[in-house]
């Protein structure tokens, strides 16, 4: 039988491979002039695929019962099973799994050895732009071209990182499929005053609470970076598809800033630190615990001099300073665009496919994997997972009838 494959991403690819094992005729149409190349661009370029903590705790669903059936411990040992099969050698730090050679190029090339050696057919440079179905065939139209074939395999990803606007999404509601609203996620948060642009460029341990309509949402904890549009880093990231979704439906969002996350009880700390700093001024009081640039910044939000000492402030300035630093509130207004999220939130409605398969419930022969599912992760390779994942179960489970 002859199948098509939309899509030379993580799942597509993995796809392409189960099925030309299954010894299926296998074509990749792949809309750049290469496959993979989305890849190369993951964990700052050393690709980190999985995590030993893959639990479904750091996703969000459409339908948490979806996520539950797809992300079982016997689907990800066969995840795993089939890295080896592939050459992937892990090399495992703080439960992420990165390639051996840190270099995620070695997870695209053994993507595409293995399909080179089974004999898959590359189109590259392929924008389909229609599909149709006549007695359980289908026809891929794309270019000035028409291939026709047995099934069909969506895997054209969202509009997350190249701003793509034509991937797969029209295409599934010509067959009868909702997609739910697509937006930023793992993306930069935006603030209403460009508050940090004088702190640009650091970076900080700190504990993030998000809030939505004043109720707490989400908490994170790790490294902030500072920039002059809001927030970035990896804790910013894993906040922000609730942020993200939030702000799609119109709901105030703040995010509440703890730069000393690891200290209990600030005041008390700073009473303690006067004792044997108290000679100095604030602003080099405060510096051995912060960078110069946001203890500047703290300090003019607090409306307290920097030629002040600790001693010297008054008990209401003491609390002003304590709370700037431990509970600096942000409102956020919006994200930064498509081209700059890793992934989107939203996108087909998994109710509408069935999890053991990755079929279409609404066109027989119609199987859709990966980011074009409502279905997003945290950082931490639960994105690259879930495409290894999906692809790889609906590779396995394209029927033969």
């Amino acid at each position: 039988m002859d199948v098509v494959v939309i899509g030379g991403g993580v799942s597509g690819l993995t796809c392409a491979i189960e099925l030309s094992r299954r010894k299926f005729n296998v074509t990749i149409l792949e809309k750049l002039s290469t496959s993979g190349k989305k890849i190369l661009a993951t964990g700052n370029g050393r690709c980190n695929y999985w995590n030993e903590d893959f639990s479904n705790k750091h996703f969000y669903c459409g339908d948490s019962s979806f996520i539950r059936e797809v992300n079982t411990l016997e689907n990800r040992n066969e995840v795993n099973k089939f890295f080896t099969s592939i050459g992937i050698v892990p090399s495992i730090k703080n439960g992420y799994y990165y390639p051996l050679s840190k270099e995620a190029s070695s997870v695209r090339n053994a993507l595409i050895h293995e399909l080179l050696e089974l004999g898959v057919k590359f189109i590259n440079d392929a924008n389909v732009n229609k599909i149709t179905s006549v007695n359980d065939k289908f026809t891929v139209f794309f270019n000035d071209k028409k291939i026709e074939c047995d099934k069909v395999v969506m895997a054209t990803g969202s509009y997350a990182y190249y701003n793509d606007k034509t991937c797969g999404y029209d295409i599934c509601k010509s067959f009868g499929h909702n997609i739910n609203s697509v937006i930023p996620s793992l993306v930069q948060l935006v603030d209403s005053k460009s508050t940090f642009k004088e702190c640009q460029g650091v970076r900080v341990n700190s504990k993030l609470s998000l809030y939505v309509d004043g109720e707490l949402e989400k908490e994170e904890e790790g490294e902030l970076m500072l920039t002059d549009y809001g927030i970035s880093g990896i804790c910013t990231f894993n906040i922000s598809g609730y942020a993200s979704r939030a702000l799609n439906n119109n709901k105030k969002v703040n995010v509440v800033i703890n730069f000393l996350p690891t200290i209990n009880n600030l005041e008390e700390f700073l009473e303690k630190r006067n004792n044997e700093m108290g000679k100095r001024k604030i602003d080099e009081f405060l510096e051995g615990l912060m960078n110069y640039k946001l203890v500047y910044l703290l300090l003019k939000k607090a409306n307290i001099s920097k030629d002040k000492r600790w001693s010297e402030l008054s008990l209401e300035e003491k609390n002003t300073l304590c709370k700037s630093i431990a509970e600096f509130n942000l409102s956020i207004v919006s994200t930064k665009s498509y081209n700059n999220a890793q992934v989107c939130s939203g996108g087909l409605d998994v109710r509408e496919v069935n999890p053991k398969t990755f079929e279409s419930k609404k066109k027989k022969g119609l199987y859709i994997v990966g980011e074009m599912l409502d279905v997003d992760g945290e950082c931490g390779g639960y994105n690259l997972g879930f495409a290894f994942l999906s692809g790889l179960i609906a590779g396995r489970s394209v029927n033969n009838d």
